[in-house]
This record gives structure tokens, sequence and C-alpha cells, in this order.
């Protein structure tokens, strides 16, 4: 029977119509995701009222084919610029960038292509075989367990500082204070607007994401008259194609790195509002801290780009299942897609594969071709992104500066917007200069508002804080955020030679097992048992070791 449904949707997928309006699809996702402040989920929208006078399967698959494109698409201005496309594609910039100005743009291009082609397509086998087990992980999340993620997200910070880690921190703790200007969304109070009404609304994620790093990028490549009128090809010799040979010859000796970081991607992706801004960071400080070179991060290191490219193109195939199996869309561009379902008369549930078995198999087969026509259509069109670094940086600026100008105005439509990308952009640019990481302040403005929100809701709903621990996610990412922010300590001394280093990892295994063991069912109670069993592996040939050094 599903294999008889498979081919009926395959038949609906595989004609010359739908195909053609899918490689469009991927086409106008791929230049939507590279123009900053144009967003995906502004793509998707524009592509929905085309897809009224379609039938079901294929209006959808061309509105999954923008959505693959436009994930892909925000590595181009990130990698060449510096700019995230979008705000997917922000941790892509951490080393594609370095490793594009280093004179191997190709490179860091294949890299990321192949990457997001890999992370697509592990998501579209998870998405066709464990879809409606998967879901039903969304289901257990409440307001403590997503206050907890955030946690454990701001973690990363202690990772994204470097060597700077004070600095790290005064910039992540400044990205929090950022997202409490404004209207509070969860009881409608006016804060720190000091009676202004343009504050009231607050300052705009992309406006402040753009600025940060498009704006104070700008201004450090023109601010020396001579640098400004040399091109990037002219300070290196940069040639115009893209290095495929290579950079799977790179992701084959790394293929760890994008396994994990595509699980990352899946399972952020099924969380409702977690969406691919966090799945793209917390792969990339995942990556660094099991690397042997953790130091290389930020300098061009491929696995800054594998990593989070991985992650950010596993995100949707997440979120498509949350959206089918349960109604309930993950972020702002599924919530467009249930929308488009709903137009067709289809409503989304548990019974939803098995009531329409066709028009689910046809989502997850379009899902899946549009991984592979983004691949074929990214690797033309980047030749033609690559020629940017043939342009002087004067002009460069100028236009990218008019482009980001016009899209973050677009967003909506208020010209606030506008002025709050100039400000973050000069104090990008001060920051720069005096050695703060910009990445844990774009971290604080990314999850801030999300930790404030579930806080809210938390204690709305409940003033037991004892939930914050004792329910099993909740501690379950308590555990991880504790052991993720001695991290860095652990590196240093492990460093060092200090013995108590080699109890980490057992001590890590053996506290993440009793969060497993308290959710119960057969899975998880068996993998807390493997952990344990794990744990006690370790510490015994820690101490053969130490006993025979």
């Amino acid at each position: 029977m599903i294999l008889e449904n498979v081919f009926l949707a395959f038949a609906e997928i595989a004609n010359l119509k739908t195909l053609t309006l899918m490689t469009i699809g991927v086409a106008a996702g791929l230049i939507a995701g590279a123009i900053p402040g144009f967003t995906i989920a502004m793509a998707v929208v524009l592509t929905l009222p085309f897809t009224f006078g379609m039938p079901p399967a294929q209006g959808l698959a061309t509105m999954v084919s923008v959505l693959v494109g436009g994930l892909s698409g925000g590595l181009m201005s990130g990698i060449l610029t510096g700019i995230p496309g979008t705000p997917s594609s922000v941790a892509t910039t951490f080393d594609g960038f370095p490793l594009a100005r280093a004179g191997q743009p190709g490179f860091a291009l294949g890299l990321g292509v192949w990457s997001s082609f890999f992370g697509g397509i592990i998501s579209a086998i998870l998405l066709v075989t464990f879809a409606p087990q998967l879901s039903r992980i969304g289901l257990e999340f409440h307001p403590w367990d997503y206050f907890m993620l955030v946690m454990f997200a701001l973690t990363v910070t202690a990772s994204l500082a470097g060597r700077n880690l004070v600095k790290g921190l005064i910039a992540g703790a400044l990205g929090l204070l950022v997202r409490t200007v404004g209207e509070d969304e969860a009881i409608g109070m006016a804060r720190f607007n000091f009676g202004n009404d343009a504050l009231l609304q607050g300052f705009d994620f992309i406006a402040v994401l753009i600025g940060l790093f498009a704006f104070s990028q700008l201004l450090s490549d023109v601010r020396d008259p001579v640098a400004a009128r040399r091109s990037l090809a002219e300070r290196q010799n940069i040639e115009a194609r893209i290095e495929h040979l290579r950079a799977l010859k790179a992701i084959a000796k790394r293929w760890t790195t994008v396994i994990r970081s595509s699980l990352i991607g899946v399972f952020t992706g099924i969380l409702p509002g977690a969406g691919g801004s966090i799945a793209n960071i917390l792969a990339y400080d995942q990556a660094k801290k099991v690397s042997k070179n953790p130091e290389s991060f930020g300098t061009g290191n491929p696995e800054g780009v594998i990593a989070p490219e991985s992650s950010n193109n596993a995100v949707e195939g997440g979120a498509l299942i949350t959206m089918m199996a349960l109604g309930i869309p993950g972020d702002v561009t599924t919530a467009i897609m249930l929308g488009a379902l709903l137009i067709h008369d289809v409503v989304p549930s548990p019974s939803f594969i098995g009531d329409e078995p066709v028009l689910a198999y046809s989502i997850f087969i379009a899902f899946f071709i549009a991984n592979f026509i983004m691949l074929a259509m990214q690797s033309v069109m980047l030749r033609v992104f690559v020629r940017v670094t043939r342009i002087r940086m004067y002009m460069l600026a100028a236009i990218i500066l008019g482009f980001s100008t016009i899209g973050v105005f677009a967003i909506n439509n208020v010209e606030f917007d506008i002025w709050t990308l100039y400000w973050f952009g000069i104090l990008g640019f001060f920051m720069r200069q005096f050695g703060f990481p910009l990445a844990p302040m774009i971290l604080g403005v990314v999850l801030g508002n999300i930790a404030e929100l579930n806080l809210a809701r938390a204690l709305a709903i409940s003033s037991d804080a004892t939930l914050f621990v004792t329910r099993p996610w909740a501690l379950f990412f308590l555990t991880l955020a504790v052991f993720s922010a001695l991290f860095p300590w652990y590196q240093r001394a492990h460093a060092n030679g200090r013995r108590w280093t080699e109890f980490y990892a057992p001590a890590l295994l053996a506290a993440i097992a009793l969060p497993l063991l308290l959710m119960g069912g057969m899975v998880r109670s068996s993998l807390a048992v493997l952990s344990l069993g794990a744990a006690c592996y370790l510490v015994y040939k820690t101490r053969q070791k130490l006993q025979s050094a």
C-alpha cells in the first residue's frame, strides 16, 4: 500500500509542468535568499497567490521548492560579502567569509552547496520514514522546556566569544537588552521606549542583523580610500569557479559533522517556533566543541561552513513533519504552507498521512526532488555570484547597502527600521574596532524574545519554579546547558593535562541518563541504560589508563 501511494505521488510530481514550476521556484528562492533583508517567508508569501489555481500537489511542490532554494540562497551573500542573506545562515558567515577572503570563495561555496544538499537529503529521508513518530516529540514540549532549550542555546555565547570571553558575554547581554525594547508581547506593556512611539515597536530583528553584519562590514571595508578602490579579486587571486570535487572530499572526511548537524536541524525543526536561527548556531557550536582544533573556528575552518549549512537545510524537514502530522507550524514559512493546505481544503492532523497519503507523499517527494534541483541550479548561479568579488569595494558597498535598505524597509514598510539598520551598523563597526565579537550579540537578539515569552507563559501557567528542573525535557536541556557552559574551562584544563577532565564525558553521559529515564517509554529507557553503560565503561577505561600511567 505504501509503495502504491509513493508511485501515485511520484506520478503527481514527475510531470513536465510541475518540474518546471519547481525549477522556477528553486531559482526564485535562491535569489530571495541571497538578497539581504528579503526573507524566505516573504518569498513563500509572494508565491502563495500563484498556487491558488493549481492542484494541491503541484501548488505545494512549488512552495516547497521556493523554501528549499531560499534556505540555500543565504549562503551566497554570507560567504561572499559577510552578510547573511537569511537569519538561518548567520553562523555560515563566521568561517565562510574568512575562507572567501583568504582567496578560496569557490571552495567555501562548494562546501556550502554540498552541505546544504546532504542536510536536505538526510532531512527528506527522515521526513519520509519517521514523520508520524517524530511529530509526537513536538507535543511533549511546554514553556518550561522551551525556556531551558534557549538557556542551553545561550551557553553557545562562551564558544562564540573565543578568547575574549568577557567581551563576548557583554555582547550577548547587550543583545538580550536590545530585545527588551518595545512592547512586551506577554502583557502588552511598553518598555524602554522613553515615550517614543517609534521605539514602542521595538528593533526589528532583520534590521539589527543586517546592520551589525552588513553595514559594519561595509564601513570597515571602505574606511581606507585605497582599499575601497580595489576589488576582492585584486586583493587575492580569486577564480570564478566552484570547487565541487575539493568540497566533496572535504565533506567526506567530515561526514560525522554532516550527520550530527542534520540531526540537530531536524530535531530543532520539529520544535514549533525554534527555527533555523537556533539550529544554525547550535550545529556550529557543537562542531566547534567536538573539533580537535576549536581555535581555528572563525578563521576559515571548513567545518564552520559544513555544520551550519547542513543544519539549516535539515530544519525544514523537521518543520514539515510537525506541520503535516500535527497541524502545528514549526516556523513562519511552514505556517504559510499550512495556510496553503487549508486553502485547498486539506486539514493537517495526526491522521493526515493516512487520510491523504498521495498528497502527503507528494510533499515528501517534492522536498526530496527540490534538493536535487537546488544543487543543479545553485551550481550554475554561483558562478555568477562569485564574480561579485571582481566589483570594486566602494561600488559593491553602495549596491549592497541599497539592497539591504530596500529589503529592510519592505518587511514592515516602516522608516524606523532603516534607521535601526544604520544605528546598529555604526555600533557594529565600533564593536569590531574594540574587539567585541558580534556573534554573541546576534545570539542574544535571536533568543532573547523566545526566552522571555516562554518564561512569561511558564509563570502564567504555574508559579512552581521547580518545573524548570523536574520536567524531563527541561532537566535534559538544563544538564546540557551546565556541561556546555563548563566546556571552555574543561578545554583549557584538558590542554594542561588535568586528570579530572578524563571524567567529563562519563559525567555528561550519566547526567543525561536521568531525564531520559524520566521520559519513560521503551526507546528512551533503553537509551538511558546505554548512556549509563557507556559512562561506566569510560570510567573503567579511564581508571585503567590512570593506574598504568
